[in-house]
């Protein structure tokens, strides 16, 4: 499994709007400027974030974006389902019901069952709130990059 830009961003831009919760509603422009990404994507995201209710929105001035949840809440996983789509490492897994021909002769299903199931394990595990607790500050920012 290989985790795209939008998925790595989209994780960044929640982190960002996690970090900096208690200022309110923060703007794209700030979020772009903190995480080196660029306003124009960060929009490309933004909807989908939205339509998921991970994110609230606020229009004109004092506008912008925060988290429609807390970030304890909000896990790694349904990030990057929402960004990625399924994190089955092979397609016969995407789905509830394996419809694979060779599912019952497949000699490997067992060791891709395990791997998605490690994965969805941990991923479901790490929230927002739990990395910014593990991330260390650097000199001359008061959060994580």
């Amino acid at each position: 499994m290989k985790i795209s830009t939008k998925g790595r961003y989209a994780l960044r831009m929640l982190l960002d709007l996690a970090q900096h919760r208690d200022e309110g509603y923060v703007s794209l422009k700030e979020i772009s400027e903190r995480q080196n990404i660029s306003k124009k994507y960060l929009e490309q995201i933004v909807p989908l974030l939205s339509r998921s209710g991970l994110l609230r929105a606020n229009r004109g001035y004092q506008g912008g974006y925060m988290l429609s949840k807390s970030p304890d809440q909000c896990t790694v996983g349904e990030i990057l389902r929402l960004t990625e789509g399924s994190l089955a490492p092979v397609a016969c897994l995407e789905s509830e019901e394996n419809t694979c021909p060779r599912a019952a002769d497949c000699i490997t299903l067992p060791v891709w069952q395990g791997l998605y199931e490690v994965t969805k394990q941990y991923l479901d595990n790490v929230t927002l709130q739990s990395i910014i607790d593990n991330c260390t500050v650097t000199p001359g920012n008061d959060y994580c990059i």
